[in-house]
């Protein structure tokens, strides 16, 4: 089963205690981003009033005791993608989303080969499917083991660092 629309929506407003994701690319092709992305590279902030819808949801998650997070697999350079992603991680953060990075610039990646997904209270995972430049083909749900999956977010959580602690020793993000 594909999920698109209000059916993506229901997956995160179904959780009971936490949906997680794990991003493996270095670029995200997004339609709604694309104007945010030349504004961004033009030199203007991500500003907290362009995350606001996703992070008034996080919000509404965390108030309702329900948890947010997400593990990126990146390599140095950062992409400059990554370099405005991460400036809406900055945001999320705030809001009380988990957000980590694991860096494999100068090591193997312990999750090499997996593909980016969701995972919605440790049981009900979406794969998420792109093309190689980063343009989304479709969400997926899969109905196999979720076992490999939760190895796969204990092998994530355990290698990478909070969002916060990774952008301190860059420097800085841009």
């Amino acid at each position: 089963m594909f999920l698109a629309g209000e059916d993506w929506r229901r997956a995160f407003d179904s959780m009971e205690r936490e949906a997680w994701r794990l991003e493996t690319l270095p670029v995200y092709r997004v339609p709604q981003e694309v104007e945010a992305i030349r504004r961004f590279e033009a030199g203007e902030a991500v500003t907290r009033e362009a995350t606001l819808p996703w992070c008034e949801r996080i919000k509404g998650y965390v108030a309702g005791g329900r948890s947010v997070g997400r593990v990126h697999i990146v390599t140095q350079p950062l992409s400059d993608y990554l370099r405005f992603e991460f400036e809406y991680y900055r945001h999320n953060v705030e809001a009380g989303e988990d957000a980590r990075i694991l860096d494999v610039t100068n090591r193997p990646n312990p999750l090499e080969g997996v593909q980016d997904f969701w995972f919605f209270d440790r049981s009900r995972i979406v794969l998420m499917h792109y093309e190689p430049d980063g343009t989304q083909i479709s969400r997926q749900v899969y109905e196999g083991d979720p076992e490999p999956f939760r190895e796969y977010q204990r092998i994530a959580l355990a290698e990478s660092v909070p969002f916060e602690d990774y952008v301190q020793g860059l420097g800085t993000c841009h």
